[in-house]
């Protein structure tokens, strides 16, 4: 079911400009909860809460017009949190200016993404091939106001 639904939300997703990272689904009593990530196409940001409402309410749509889901159902549409593993080029791409720990076969790192092209991390001014990164998070900041 979830090969399914992810193929009738990706465009109802890619209309509202964003990208669909995942859906799953669980049952929750006598409802089923469809959980639906999504998450902007590619550079810096976030998704802003309007785009959360607007792109909402067109997924409740696509899915009331279909015939996949039967009996009632909870929506939860959300954004990847924080400590979503960086392992596309594109998540990359979004992280740049945060801090982030990349680990490759020497070791884990901590520094600022800076950049990111040609399929190469730029770590503080060190360029690490995407290739030869075998896990990378984004670091919470706490910032002292």
């Amino acid at each position: 079911m979830r090969n399914e639904l992810t193929r009738h939300l990706e465009p109802v997703v890619a209309e509202a400009g964003l990208f669909l990272e995942g859906v799953s689904v669980s049952p929750a009593g006598r409802r089923t909860v469809v959980r639906v990530v999504v998450d902007l196409a590619d550079g810096p940001g976030g998704v802003s809460s309007d785009a959360l409402a607007e792109v909402s309410r067109e997924v409740s749509r696509a899915l009331d017009g279909s015939d996949l889901l039967t009996g009632p159902y909870t929506l939860e549409v959300t954004t990847p949190g924080v400590d979503r593993p960086l392992t596309d080029p594109r998540h990359f791409r979004r992280a740049v200016g945060r801090l982030v720990a990349v680990t490759t076969g020497a070791g884990t790192t901590t520094g600022r993404l800076t950049g990111v092209r040609d399929d190469v991390a730029v770590l503080d001014g060190s360029e690490i091939p995407l290739s030869d990164i075998t896990g990378a998070v984004v670091q919470v900041e706490f910032r002292e106001d």
